[in-house]
């Protein structure tokens, strides 16, 4: 099993309950592909180190799963980059 370690960056603009549900979404992306959640880390809003698309604050998360293959993180990957509520991800295979 690999061990992968996602960072993600949701929009600051969104109200409470639509940071919770891109959360919701993005963790049903990787059940869906069979990958196990370990933990969820919901780290708050946090100063970025530069603007992103005109945004200088973000709700940061993490992500930490593990899967038989790269399935679930290529498809995290794939939705994550045409989702516009997310200003930024990182995924991170974690070497044991």
């Amino acid at each position: 099993m690999n061990k992968y370690e996602i960072m993600f960056i949701v929009r600051p603009d969104l109200e409470e309950a639509n940071i919770k549900s891109v959360l919701d979404s993005m963790k049903k992306v990787l059940e869906s592909k069979k990958a196990n959640i370990l933990e969820v880390k919901e780290m708050g809003q946090r100063e970025l180190a530069y603007e992103i698309k005109n945004y200088k604050t973000g709700y940061y998360f993490l992500i930490v799963v593990e899967s038989s293959n790269n399935e679930a993180t290529v498809e995290f990957d794939r939705v994550a980059l045409i989702n516009e509520d997310i200003i930024r991800h990182l995924i991170v295979k974690v070497e044991e």
